[in-house]
């Protein structure tokens, strides 16, 4: 694994590398570039880079006009002002006119835990999944994340890109190839699958390591897109373990757990426990306390799989 980043910082940098393989790139903020990591954009591309101020529709819906006249938007704010505040120009402006603007939602989940639950996007899949043609894609690494940035800006309509505000290492051995709509396979076994999005993918591969000490061979999945879902990948390794266990910073209801549920129910009933926020909010406390609050390290990973494979 090599040295780990901030996510944020790889999306800052990513969107300024790309900048002049995309002449039509430009960066919309809401006066938060320098959590957002945008301003490294901004500072090489001033001409391209538009603060918008605490405004945050009204970003989106001047994304939606740029869009029109050629140019690639990409806004930036947090996740939980970017899919609630904004949530009308995104629905009646982007997705219903298909337009080919990207929404990257920052400091996404429990990561901004520093903010407490007022701040943390625990539900902003379920509403960007539930939006008609829009693509959402949850990067779990430093490959994943500069994957996803250029997939999106090649990829023609709605995106939402969301990004944690923590630390993420390397689990993909320097491969940014990122096919939307594709799953990753990172670990074979027959006895449980582990179905994992975004930055707790390292705690998923731990409890991998974990089970196997115990003589069980979990399958480890990552979905880096929530939308369109790769059922096809998903019912080969329910079929061939008969147990899945998904885990998500994110509440249970529409994001990577509902639609796992969709998917098996519709196409191969198996037997399914969702890891996740159930039906409340965040609270105030350190990042870790909060993983172990809501059950998504690494031991609580480890006791869902013994569980359900039981």
């Amino acid at each position: 694994m090599t040295t780990e980043k901030p996510m944020r910082l790889v999306f800052g940098e990513m969107l300024t590398e790309l900048g002049e393989e995309f002449p039509e790139l430009v960066v919309l903020d809401a006066d938060v570039s320098s959590s957002t990591q945008t301003k490294l954009f901004g500072q090489k591309y001033p001409e391209r880079f538009f603060n918008f101020g605490i405004a945050e529709a009204n970003m989106v819906s001047a994304a939606a006009g740029m869009s029109t006249c050629g140019l690639i938007p990409v806004t930036s704010t947090f996740a939980f002002l970017l899919t609630l505040r904004a949530g009308d120009p995104i629905r009646s402006l982007i997705a219903y006119n298909k337009l080919n603007v990207k929404l990257a939602g920052g400091y996404a989940g429990l990561s901004d835990f520093a903010d407490g639950a007022s701040h943390q996007a625990i539900m902003d899949i379920s509403v960007m999944r539930a939006m008609p043609n829009m693509t959402v894609l949850v990067p779990s690494d430093i490959e994943t994340t500069r994957g996803a940035v250029r997939a999106m800006l090649k990829h023609n309509g709605p995106v939402y890109l969301r990004l944690s505000r923590d630390n993420v290492g390397s689990y993909h051995n320097g491969n940014e190839t990122f096919e939307i709509g594709k799953a990753n396979i990172l670990r074979d076994g027959k006895d449980v699958t582990l179905a994992v999005s975004g930055a707790l993918l390292p705690f998923v591969l731990e409890a991998a390591q974990e089970l196997e000490k115990d003589g069980i061979e979990a399958a480890v999945l990552e979905f880096p897109t929530i939308k369109p879902m790769d059922n096809e990948t998903l019912v080969a390794f329910a079929k061939k373990t008969g147990a899945v266990v998904s885990i998500e910073e994110h509440t249970i209801l529409g994001g990577l757990g509902g639609a796992i549920a969709e998917s098996l129910s519709e196409n191969c009933p198996t037997k399914l426990k969702r890891l996740g926020l159930i039906d409340t909010f965040g609270e105030s406390g350190t990042y870790s306390e909060l993983l172990d609050r809501y059950g998504l390290n690494t031991k609580h990973i480890v006791n869902a799989a013994k569980k359900i494979i039981r």
